[in-house]
């Protein structure tokens, strides 16, 4: 009897070949647990990989590249070697993983932020080999104030609208283009004047000492642009203390999908909000996945690409967003997301609307 079984395990081998082995992912997060995006991003990576059956696993960084750098060395050229190392070009930390990389066997796939050109000259043909999914940070910060401008009230002739903005970190390619974005919208709107942009490096309390400042240098202030929402809840705390209510004596606005931001919308101290890039991880692992089953990347819209991730959240999807996020999976069946057997028009559908059907 015991003879018949080996045998029939030795059949079912032969037909069906070794079991799949699933891929092993390190993401390697700039942020912190702290941090209430990096969180949200984590948790809907862990619902995608728990849906695809990958094996992932996610270290912080706190904000310090060097710390990046470092988590990198020992995934790249230490004994327990991951499939694949994803990571963010936070504070141009991408050359240095790409140079680590070599010989490693480990494939990179990078996220939210893209090579800069400089980066892309230093690593030549390299920068060719490194698969890539970023956000449209730029027209984010360009339909961020656009929408600020439209909500706010016509102009006087004698008194232009003033402007302040709060960025993340300067040498960050993430905050930099939203800048940019910003600037090209403020080019069509001669009647709106900035009249000061500062770096918060991302956190609330630095955005809420910067603005109890401006807000007594510039007291007609109505218009508040920040990169991201934890400097835009220390505008307005700030703002609040004036004797100020944000939502009515000022407009704010904010990126990141966050519960706090999301709930912001839905009671109006935020006029305006962008998210849906704390999906990318999660996309990226679809991506990757499908690479591993032998899909031609290629063929489905390429390795590199920017996707229009970042859009205008009202209160009615500021609640169903809300809502998705107390689900583990967030309502999305990733599997079937795949490109894998489908025809080569087929694009992948990573945006939030896949959330929210």
């Amino acid at each position: 009897m015991l003879k018949f079984f080996y045998t029939f395990l030795l059949m079912l081998c032969a037909v069906y070949g070794p079991a799949a082995r699933a891929e092993s992912v390190l993401f390697l997060s700039p942020g912190s647990t702290q941090e209430a995006f990096w969180l949200s991003y984590s948790q809907f990576m862990q619902a995608a990989a728990r849906d695809l059956g990958i094996d992932l696993r996610i270290l912080y960084s706190q904000r310090m590249p060097e710390l990046t750098v470092a988590q990198a060395r020992l995934a790249l050229q230490g004994p327990d070697r991951p499939d694949y190392l994803v990571f963010v070009n936070e504070q141009y930390v991408a050359p240095q993983i790409v140079r680590l990389a070599q010989g490693s066997g480990v494939k990179l796939f990078m996220v939210n932020a893209a090579l800069t050109p400089n980066q892309q000259s230093l690593l030549g043909e390299r920068a060719d080999q490194l698969d890539s999914l970023v956000p449209n940070d730029e027209e984010g910060g360009y339909l961020m104030l656009k929408e600020l401008i439209r909500q706010h009230p016509p102009a006087s002739r004698d008194q232009p609208i003033e402007l302040l903005a709060f960025s993340g970190l300067k040498i960050t390619p993430t905050a930099q283009l939203r800048e940019q974005g910003m600037m090209r919208a403020l080019a069509e709107h001669p009647e709106v004047r900035l009249r000061q942009l500062v770096y918060s490096g991302w956190t609330r309390g630095r955005a809420y000492e910067q603005a109890k400042m401006l807000f007594r240098r510039y007291p007609k202030v109505s218009l508040i642009w920040s990169a991201n929402d934890e400097m835009a809840f220390g505008a307005m705390q700030a703002f609040a203390e004036t004797g100020g209510q944000p939502g009515k004596d000022a407009f704010f606005s904010a990126v990141n999908a966050s519960p706090s931001a999301l709930q912001a919308i839905i009671d109006g101290r935020l006029s305006v909000l962008l998210g849906g890039h704390f999906t990318l991880g999660g996309w990226a692992l679809v991506q990757l996945h499908d690479q591993e089953r032998g899909v031609d990347l290629d063929q489905y819209g390429g390795r590199q690409r920017l996707i229009p991730l970042l859009q205008l959240i009202d209160k009615a999807q500021a609640k169903q967003l809300l809502a998705l996020g107390a689900s583990p999976d967030y309502g999305v069946n990733f599997r079937r997301l795949s490109a894998k057997g489908r025809p080569t028009s087929y694009r992948y559908p990573f945006n939030l609307q896949t959330l929210m059907r």
